[in-house]
């Protein structure tokens, strides 16, 4: 079947092609990165007026490097929540557009599944059954995966997801959007051991997270150093190193306690903040001295992008799942909603 994946969740517009015989043929994506930057964040009405801009060159664009004509487009995937209900428009309106001009089946696909499903595009995916870290800017959570649907939630944030954190710190401290990035750079150069931040709810049993104290930590550390006169470049990086270490920490903590509790030895990492090199390094690790795996995405594949969303569509549309012409989408959306295949 050969799928057209269409993500326009929030600020980036993606499109790419899948062959559930060849695999992937083509994708193209387009970050408004530069627009929002200005703004400190994401706008969302410039992110929806953004993809009505860019969708159709992108389309053409995937389309033509994969030598395939709309004509032979069999069905087609878009992102259907959660996310900008604006933004979610622009992708939904499109695809059920073009399935209704092409009579074609269309289906819309749970962002986060399209994240948990992403390593699965590699040349050594996962098996079923593994822990997934979803960790990105609006989520931060554990889930045991059994097979496509079958998700239980283990733990969750139970405020700022961690790539939230990572911007909110970052422009706390004067660094430009995107922060989590910012803050990986500055980590690099950063002192080890000058500063040591709480690692949160660690101290406790349970999965859950919470990075919104840790947020206010790194606040206050940064504004005492400026009152002491301290507000040099290596002291911002020697904050962004403990400030990522404790992130990191705290994910790594919560992932060993997860592949205990479930008995498991196989752990995804999903989502933006999967693309953390420090993040990878920690959890690779851990999972050596389990004996067990971790599997992540490429980078290019770790932020939004339509490949996993074509990819994740194509399993539900093999499975016989499509949508009617309505034009539906969802800001909110409970993962462990979704029908099993």
């Amino acid at each position: 079947m050969l799928v057209l994946g269409l993500e326009t969740s929030c600020d980036e517009t993606g499109v790419a092609l899948y062959d559930s015989e060849r695999g992937l043929l083509a994708d193209a994506l387009f970050s408004q990165i530069d627009l929002h930057r200005v703004y400190g964040g994401v706008v969302p009405e410039l992110a929806s007026r953004d993809h009505v801009k860019r969708m159709l060159p992108l389309i053409r664009q995937v389309l033509g490097e994969a030598g395939v004509t709309g004509g032979q487009v069999e069905a087609i995937a878009y992102t259907s929540g959660p996310g900008l209900v604006g933004a979610l428009l622009v992708g939904a309106a499109c695809a059920q557009a073009m399935a209704l001009a092409w009579d074609i089946p269309a289906v819309g696909v749970h962002h986060m599944e399209g994240h948990l499903l992403a390593p699965m595009l590699e040349e050594s995916p996962p098996a079923f059954p593994f822990v997934a870290l979803l960790v990105s800017g609006g989520h931060t959570q554990l889930v045991r995966v059994d097979g496509i649907g079958q998700y239980q939630m283990l733990g969750e944030s139970m405020d700022d997801a961690a790539g939230e954190a990572f911007d909110k710190t970052a422009k706390l401290m004067g660094l430009r959007y995107p922060g989590g990035p910012e803050i990986a750079r500055l980590a690099e150069q950063g002192t080890p051991g000058r500063f040591s931040f709480p690692r949160p709810m660690t101290d406790r049993p349970g999965l859950d997270f919470s990075f919104s104290g840790l947020k206010t930590f790194t606040l206050n550390t940064w504004q005492q150093c400026r009152d002491a006169g301290d507000a040099s470049e290596q002291t911002r990086a020697d904050i962004a190193r403990a400030f990522q270490e404790a992130v990191v920490d705290t994910l790594t903590i919560k992932c060993k306690r997860a592949l205990k509790q479930t008995g498991l030895n196989s752990l995804v990492i999903a989502g933006g903040v999967s693309a953390n090199q420090a993040l990878r390094q920690s959890l690779e690790g851990m999972l050596a001295g389990l004996k067990g795996k971790v599997f992540y995405a490429r980078p290019r594949f770790c932020t939004d992008n339509g490949a996993m969303i074509a990819y994740a569509g194509c399993q539900r549309l093999l499975a016989g799942q499509h949508e009617g012409p309505e034009i539906k989408v969802q800001a909110r959306w409970p993962m462990e909603q979704l029908p099993a295949i």
